[in-house]
C-alpha cells in the first residue's frame, strides 16, 4: 500500500458506516470544499490536497450531506 492510500484510509471514517453519517458533511465555500465536523464545530484537517481530493470522492460516493450553506453552530 502507497503513502498516501495509507494517509486516506486513515480518513475512512468519514465515508464508512451509517451510525455517525451526518456527523460529517461536505460544506463548499467561496473558495474550496471542506469536510465539516459538526459534533466539534470545525472543518476537518486533511492531509494535503492530492487526498484531500480522495477523501471528497469518496464521501461523495457514499452520499455523505453537501451543502454551500454554513452547516454548524454559531460560534461563541
Amino acid at each position: 500500500m502507497t503513502r498516501k492510500a495509507a494517509v486516506v484510509e486513515s480518513y475512512a471514517h468519514l465515508w464508512e458506516g451509517d451510525l455517525l453519517r451526518h456527523r460529517w458533511v461536505l460544506w463548499n465555500t467561496a473558495g474550496e470544499t471542506l469536510v465539516f465536523d459538526r459534533e466539534i464545530n470545525c472543518p476537518v484537517d486533511i492531509d494535503g490536497e492530492p487526498v484531500l481530493h480522495e477523501v471528497l470522492r469518496r464521501m461523495r460516493e457514499a452520499g455523505v450531506p453537501e451543502t454551500d450553506d454554513y452547516p454548524g453552530r454559531p460560534c461563541a
